[in-house]
């Protein structure tokens, strides 16, 4: 891995960091149509040490290599390139310069069960913090951030899991600044365009308020637990009452389960019988899914 160039100002996002921090500038409950507000959260209890790096294979696996030397929680990576970035379920994450590639070491101590949840709060913490400047992202269940119907960002999250419980995680984010982007995706220089009063000027603002969101959306469930988090989740999540499939079956999105599954409810039709004169009827039943089990793709319309 090689040093940042001049380019990314380290002191730059500190010292954003360190205003956040005294004024409280962003507002994770500010509401926008709707969504539900929840008291303003000042994530003091993270102190972050910040690595910046012109090019690493992932952040994700600088961070891990940082923390297996003893690297303490809140230390952070940041690369300008990404040479093996990747997102959920393996898939490369386009990772040229221009973009913002970050990930920030927690210790959580949860369940390895509610490992999900640690993706949604951080998605929770990013979609509310950019609303507060003026940028209307929401939410594609589990982890991408959506901008006008189309990509602006993802989050993977990797944990370490002992005797039941995660002790180590991970938290990787990439947003599509100035980079360039796929038909789907979509990067915030082009969102705000030759606005007079953009909100957020500068890839090194961006990286500070993103450390800002996931800490305070971790904080939030660590504070207030997944009964404040999910129905403000939801609030912001594309898809609800939108039709799937699942295995040849029509569903509908119901919302998310209280471990961070996709709730779907099915309208099974039943499988013919040659030898009966009578049709059954079709029964409907409720699941969860865990990620990788449905591809919603894109664009995205919220419903």
């Amino acid at each position: 891995m090689r040093t940042a160039p001049v380019g990314l100002n380290q002191d730059c996002i500190e010292n954003i960091l360190r205003c956040l921090r005294s004024q409280h500038t962003v507002n994770p409950g500010m509401t926008d149509g709707g969504f539900a507000s929840l008291p303003s959260l000042s994530p003091s209890s993270l102190d972050f040490s910040i690595h910046i790096l012109e090019q690493v294979s992932s952040t994700n696996e600088t961070l891990w290599t940082l923390l297996a030397a003893g690297a303490p929680p809140g230390t952070v990576v940041i690369a300008t390139r990404q040479t093996a970035g990747k997102g959920q379920r393996g898939r490369q994450w386009d990772s040229s310069p221009g973009g913002l590639y970050l990930s920030l070491a927690l210790t959580p101590n949860l369940n390895a069960r509610d490992a999900l949840l640690l993706t949604l709060c951080s998605a929770w913490g990013l979609a509310t913090t950019l609303r507060a400047y003026n940028i209307p992202v929401s939410l594609k269940w589990p982890n991408d951030l959506i901008l006008e119907g189309y990509k602006l960002g993802g989050i993977l999250t990797e944990t370490k899991i002992h005797q039941g419980q995660i002790t180590k995680a991970v938290v990787g984010v990439g947003i599509n600044w100035s980079n360039p982007v796929p038909e789907t995706g979509i990067n915030l220089q082009t969102f705000l365009g030759d606005r007079p009063d953009p909100g957020i000027t500068s890839l090194e603002m961006l990286a500070a308020l993103t450390l800002w969101a996931v800490a305070s959306g971790y904080q939030t469930f660590n504070e207030k637990g997944v009964g404040t988090l999910l129905p403000s989740y939801q609030n912001l999540m594309v898809g609800i009452g939108q039709p799937l499939a699942v295995e040849g079956s029509a569903g509908i999105v119901l919302g998310v389960s209280n471990t961070g599954e996709l709730r779907v409810r099915l309208n099974r039709s039943p499988v013919p019988d040659p030898n009966c004169t009578f049709t059954s009827a079709s029964t409907t039943e409720e699941i969860e899914l865990m990620p990788g089990t449905i591809n919603q793709g894109y664009p995205i319309l919220r419903a």
